[in-house]
C-alpha cells in the first residue's frame, strides 16, 4: 500500500517557520490504530487525514500519542493541500469534523478558517496552579476546552520556562499563555504536553478562545496576532458572532508517499 503525504508549514510564507503538519489525503478510512501509527512515524504535532465525501471533505487530526477534537494549522494545511494540488480550481473548502462544518475560503494570499469561537470563562480558583506550571503569576485565568493564563506583556510571555508535569495536571486540555503584543495586538504561546505537544509553533484552534477574549478587551473584532514560539507564526484574527475566522498562509516543504507492506496493512 502506498499513501500520499504532504508536509505544508502552515501560518507562515517562508519554509521552516509556522507549524509544519502532515496531510494525508485516503481513499477511504484506516483503521484508528494504523492512523495514529502514521501520526507517530510523521513525528510532528499533528497529522491530518482526509477522505473525500459527496458533500466535501471529511477530515480528523492526530497528534503522535491521540486524536484530537480540533486542529487550526493543519486544517489551513490540509485546505492547502486541496485547495492547491487536489481540487485547484476552488475558491474554498469545507470539512466536517468533530468540531462541526468548517469552512476555508481563499482571501488575497491568505487561507482564511471559519472556526467555533470558545471563550473563557474566569477560573480565578487556578491561578496557584497555573502560577506553578508558567513559574509567573497571571494577572487572570480563564478556561474553555484550554487554561488561558493573561500575563502583563509580551516580555513576560517569552520569558515563561514551562513546567510540563504540573501543565498536564491542569483541568484542560492545553494551557495558554497570551499578553499585549508590542507589534501586534497580542502575542501567546500554547503547551500541550498532555497530548504529546511540549509547545506548540503555532496553534490555531487556541484562537477560538484567544480571539474572543482579546476582541473584548481590546474593544475590536479584528486583530493581528503572533504566536512567539521558536518557529513563529503570523495570525490574521477576527470575532464574528460566535464563529472566529483566522487567517494565514502556508507553503508546501515536502510531497511523497509512505509505503506500508501488506502485512502492516
Amino acid at each position: 500500500m502506498r499513501l500520499p503525504i504532504f508536509q505544508i508549514d502552515a501560518f507562515t510564507s517562508v519554509p521552516f517557520h509556522g507549524n509544519p503538519a502532515a496531510v494525508m489525503p485516503l481513499e477511504a478510512w484506516l483503521p484508528d490504530a494504523l492512523m495514529q501509527s502514521l501520526a507517530q512515524e510523521n513525528n510532528l504535532s499533528e497529522t491530518a487525514f482526509l477522505v473525500k465525501e459527496a458533500s466535501g471533505w471529511r477530515i480528523r487530526w492526530f497528534t503522535t500519542v491521540n486524536e484530537v477534537d480540533l486542529c487550526g494549522h493543519a486544517t489551513l494545511a490540509s485546505a492547502w493541500v486541496v485547495l492547491n494540488e487536489l481540487e485547484p480550481g476552488l475558491a474554498s473548502v469545507d470539512f466536517r469534523s468533530r468540531s462541526g462544518l468548517l469552512s476555508v475560503s481563499r482571501e488575497g494570499d491568505d487561507l482564511v478558517l471559519d472556526f467555533p469561537s470558545r471563550p473563557g470563562r474566569p477560573a480565578p480558583d487556578l491561578i496557584e496552579a497555573v502560577t506553578m506550571a508558567i513559574g509567573v503569576r497571571p494577572m487572570e485565568v480563564l478556561v474553555a476546552r484550554d487554561v488561558l493564563a493573561i500575563l502583563e506583556d509580551e516580555t513576560a510571555v517569552r520569558a515563561v520556562v514551562p513546567k510540563y508535569d504540573a501543565m498536564v495536571d491542569l483541568p484542560a486540555m492545553g494551557t495558554l499563555i497570551s499578553a499585549p503584543g508590542r507589534t501586534h495586538d497580542f502575542v501567546s504561546r500554547c503547551f500541550f504536553p498532555g497530548d504529546g505537544v511540549p509547545e506548540d509553533p503555532v496553534t490555531g484552534s487556541a484562537h477560538c478562545t484567544l480571539i474572543p477574549y482579546w476582541a473584548g478587551r481590546l474593544g475590536r473584532n479584528r486583530l493581528r496576532a503572533f504566536q512567539a514560539s521558536r518557529r513563529g507564526g503570523e495570525l490574521s484574527c477576527e470575532l464574528a458572532g460566535d464563529r472566529v475566522r483566522i487567517g494565514g498562509q502556508a507553503v508546501k516543504v515536502l510531497e511523497g508517499q509512505i509505503h506500508l507492506s501488506e502485512a502492516r496493512s
